[in-house]
């Protein structure tokens, strides 16, 4: 059966306007999403970053949700506010810089810090994660390992990020153009391919729906660092499993590519503060969160007609099982 996999960055609200304080109201939103996704026998995994899990509205949501065995709660970090806190920039509130960015004993400081964190909060051990701002490296996945660390989902396949910076003088984010669309467990050597280490990458689901000749002519125009995000996204053709607002048609098309090309899974993402209005520049009103909830009802209910809901970590466990029996 195939997997759908509902995945939540679960971070503070309005993180796009780089606040110097952070606020967690968009906690109190959840429940609504929670009940839809169980409308539909679907079960989100909560990436949990450090504000989101110092709120006490969704500790309690969080264990109630793990006690049920309706979801899962796994680990998100944004660097520069998860502790220890290392100044990178002359303004990382502002800058919101990479956890690759940082020298590397800071950056096992930070893993380790916050998963032991989530762990003593929610009394389970962290077995899922994504990183903040869809960054990775070899080191980071390497700690990951280390801590036990079963999945990550942090791989955005044909997306570059390098012209999206952390660090104003820093290198910019992760090119995973060259990176797989499907899961794998991931070289220890080169996070880019299959291994055999413990680590199971499962890519977010994002449809490349250009032809060859317009593929090659907008990935030439890759040095255009200074276009907007929104203005990108219409550049570079990609369909992202992930609401907008406008882009129900092209997420249904993605499960009917999905299930005509029998992918093992597809996998949704949106941030808890999309969830919430005025929580991003998605969704600034009640009327354009309620419409929201009219796509996420239609998404959710095509889906459970073709696909089983799972956490990250049971997809993981029916990949590993699979993988035994291969033998």
């Amino acid at each position: 059966m195939r997997s759908f996999l509902i995945t939540i960055d679960t971070e503070g609200d309005d993180i796009w306007s780089r606040p110097s304080s952070i606020e967690t109201r968009n906690a109190s939103f959840l429940p609504r999403f929670q009940s839809l996704c169980e409308k539909f026998g679907l079960k989100p995994a909560y990436l949990v970053n450090n504000e989101m899990a110092n709120d006490r509205g969704f500790v309690e949501f969080g264990r109630n949700l793990i006690a049920r065995g309706a979801g899962e709660i796994g680990m998100h970090l944004h660097a520069w506010n998860s502790p220890p806190i290392h100044p990178l920039t002359s303004n990382d509130s502002w800058y919101q810089p990479f956890l690759i960015e940082y020298p590397e004993d800071e950056i096992r400081k930070k893993i380790e810090l916050h998963t032991h964190f989530l762990e003593d909060v929610f009394g389970v051990k962290m077995l899922s994660h994504r990183s903040g701002r869809w960054t990775l490296n070899a080191f980071y996945a390497d700690v990951l390992r280390d801590l036990g660390f079963r999945v990550d989902c942090s791989v955005t396949p044909h997306v570059d990020w390098r012209s999206t910076k952390g660090d104003p003088d820093g290198a910019g984010g992760t090119d995973y153009r060259a990176f797989p669309e499907q899961h794998y467990w991931m070289s220890e050597r080169n996070i880019a391919l299959p291994g055999t280490s413990s680590l199971l990458e499962v890519p977010m689901t994002i449809i490349n729906r250009s032809p060859d000749l317009l593929t090659r002519a907008t990935q030439a125009c890759e040095g255009i660092s200074n276009l907007p995000d929104r203005a990108r996204r219409h550049v570079w053709p990609l369909d992202w499993l992930r609401p907008t607002g406008s882009n129900l048609t092209s997420m249904l098309r993605i499960l009917d590519i999905a299930i005509s090309q029998n992918r093992p899974y597809v996998e949704f993402m949106t941030h808890s503060s999309e969830l919430m209005p005025g929580g991003s520049p998605y969704f600034p009103t009640v009327e354009s969160v309620d419409k929201l909830y009219r796509d996420l009802n239609e998404l959710f209910s095509q889906a459970a007609k073709h696909f089983c809901g799972s956490t990250l970590t049971e997809f993981h466990d029916r990949v590993l099982l699979s993988s035994c029996s291969d033998y």
